[in-house]
């Protein structure tokens, strides 16, 4: 073999080497999470693909609580919730950098909440009232961190709208806030 043979097989080595050492030095979202979670507005079950470096995709079914009232009475009631909501995790690598825990994705995102609040049924069943299906889509900012192995604490906030797909008289949608806390279990 010739010696500029040997200078560009030593090239082709080194880069390669510097490419696998950025890609390991990269932080990134995991590949794959699920759990449960709970807040004062509800429990859900979730889960999160990992989409790029930066971008995972999150699926969430669960159970949404209502206050439903007038001026005699107010009532609690929980409603089915199927939620879709890409997130891109903004600060992966400068926590990274610092030492601190990216585990379970634990880190400071933007999302775009997308949710279905169905009329399948209603806990507990109220014959006079009828729920309205909605559809929601708030873009919204959040923190998601990690303690110990698994336990997760996730705090957010975003303003967006509310669309009504059933007929609700003259209003077709609102202005909708998303103010969230949960606390919840990744295995």
């Amino acid at each position: 073999m010739s010696f500029k043979m040997k200078k560009l097989f030593f090239a082709l080595f080194l880069l390669a080497q510097v490419a696998q050492s950025q890609e390991q030095d990269t932080a990134s979202v995991e590949k794959s999470i699920f759990g449960i979670q709970t807040g004062f507005f509800g429990a859900w079950v979730h889960n999160e693909s990992k989409l790029s470096n930066e971008i995972s995709l999150g699926s969430e079914i669960g159970l949404d609580i209502g206050i439903i009232g007038n001026s005699s009475t107010n009532d609690f009631l929980m409603v089915p919730s199927l939620r879709i909501e890409p997130r891109w995790y903004y600060n992966l690598d400068k926590r990274s950098a610092k030492g601190k825990n990216i585990k379970n994705n634990s880190g400071n995102f933007i999302s775009l909440t997308t949710t279905y609040n169905p009329d399948w049924f209603m806990i507990p069943e109220k014959k006079n009232l009828n729920f309205i299906s909605s559809v929601s889509v708030i873009p919204k900012w959040a923190i998601k961190r990690t303690y110990g192995n698994n336990f997760t604490f996730e705090t957010g906030v975003g303003v967006g709208y509310i669309f009504y797909t059933e007929d609700y008289g003259d209003i077709d949608g609102e202005v909708g806030v998303d103010l969230h806390l949960r606390i919840g279990y990744t295995f």
